[in-house]
């Protein structure tokens, strides 16, 4: 277990986890108790725009044929490489205003509690990384996985334990006084 550390640490720190996850089962109710603190994300006027599909390692095979089904078939050997040994999925979904600053808003605060949430659960070792394939935007994986008109998947997380020796990275980024300026 990563020990206690400051957030500043963990924000620099936490990385995306792609592959290489441990056998180990990610429990809905512990994904259920990483949102109840990953909800305190901002929200304009408290709306709390989102809602979650959980997909359990039981249920990945399912997934997987409904993504197969928006996929060209020479693709599928790939796309099943990719999703077959991702032991859990978490779809965040928002509703679409028509309203563009109501939209912006909702699409911010959501966006807001998927990095609270990956940074509580790098805290657990539990790794994930944030995926926008294409078939999200198909009407038949929407269809099949109950998103309704007015709905937008924002994204898929994958889920799964890691651990943390095979996952350093040295990672960079650009000061911000390279992009401020001052009015």
């Amino acid at each position: 277990m990563i020990q206690q550390q400051s957030i500043s640490a963990v924000i620099r720190e936490r990385i995306s986890i792609k592959s290489n996850y441990l056998p180990l089962e990610v429990k809905e109710e512990d994904v259920v108790t990483l949102l109840n603190n990953a909800v305190w994300a901002p929200n304009h006027g408290l709306r709390e725009p989102w809602r979650f599909l959980f997909v359990s390692e039981e249920r990945r095979e399912a997934l997987i044929q409904t993504v197969l089904a928006c996929c060209e078939a020479k693709t599928h050997e790939k796309v099943r490489s990719k999703l077959a040994d991702v032991p859990a999925f978490l779809v965040a979904i928002m509703p679409e205003d028509p309203r563009q600053k109501i939209w912006e808003e909702d699409f911010a605060a959501i966006s807001s509690l998927i990095q609270n949430l990956q940074l509580l659960g790098w805290e657990k070792e539990l790794g994930m990384v944030w995926k926008t394939p294409n078939y999200i935007y198909d009407p038949k994986f929407r269809r099949a996985i109950g998103v309704q008109n007015g709905e937008k998947i924002i994204g898929i997380l994958q889920l799964g334990y890691f651990d943390p020796a095979q996952h350093v990275k040295d990672r960079k980024r650009t000061n911000a006084l390279e992009k401020l300026t001052s009015f």
